[in-house]
């Protein structure tokens, strides 16, 4: 079953369209990797799929309705997504901001109840980060915000994950700890749709191989698909330098 589907999708603003044609699916309980270069219209495509954009053309389906037709706090019940990086304004605790996932399943002016409140703790033990329950969000590492992100997607206890480069700025340790997480969310069932500039994390994690340049999709496949050929293309890079650079394609 696809839980994300789109055909000839058209993205952008009203006045500044940044992709065409793209066609996309993401299975059930599977990891698919987006890559492309900065600009070419990856978070902008994941703007549109979570309904923050409308699509300026063609179709998008999640879990086999039409994007249009989902109420939008039904969708966030469906989709969650962790942005690039989030460093947050206000003195809100770490349990304060994963409980914000829990707004998806509140009914309006209400309070999060003790069962919210439970969930949201069991998200932050899952990622191993309960011991900052208390500590300023504003306050504690990079890599440890990213993990409260992934924590705030969980309490929204959806089942598609939507991940905007949720390793960028992580320091090899905490990339490591979200890979490993993202393994983990796979198992228990999660399908997740995934951006990276780091191809030997898509090499990692990935079911599929998605390839977006200049709004257009390029490629997508397997695994096998990420060479050093398709990359070079991809970023505008030499061949022999991915190659050298990349060695594991070989073995992808």
């Amino acid at each position: 079953m696809n839980v994300l589907e789109t055909r000839g999708l058209a993205i952008g603003y009203r006045h500044r369209p940044v992709g065409e044609g793209i066609d996309l699916t993401l299975e059930a309980d599977e990891v698919l990797c987006l890559l492309g270069p900065n600009g070419g219209g990856k978070t902008t495509l994941f703007r549109t799929l979570l309904g923050i954009l409308p699509p300026l053309a063609g179709t998008a389906r999640v879990l086999g309705r039409s994007l249009g037709d989902w109420p939008r706090a039904a969708l966030a019940t469906r989709l969650a997504y962790v942005p690039q990086s989030h460093a947050g304004l206000f003195a809100f605790t770490v349990e304060e901001v994963v409980l914000m996932g829990r707004t998806a399943r509140l009914p309006r002016f209400a309070t999060p109840s003790a069962h919210d409140r439970a969930v949201a703790r069991d998200c932050l033990a899952r990622l191993g980060i309960d011991h900052l329950a208390a500590r300023i969000y504003t306050e504690i590492s990079g890599g440890e915000r990213q993990l409260a992100l992934i924590a705030r997607a969980l309490a929204q206890e959806a089942t598609v994950l939507i991940l905007d480069e949720p390793t960028a700025s992580l320091d090899f340790g905490n990339q490591l700890r979200v890979l490993k997480e993202v393994d983990a969310l796979k198992a228990r069932g999660f399908s997740i749709l995934m951006s990276t500039h780091q191809p030997e994390h898509a090499l990692r994690v990935a079911d599929r191989i998605a390839l977006l340049k200049a709004g257009r999709m390029v490629g997508q496949g397997p695994r096998a698909l990420l060479t050093a050929d398709a990359l070079a293309a991809l970023y505008g890079a030499d061949t022999a330098e991915v190659a050298h650079s990349l060695p594991q394609l070989a073995k992808a």
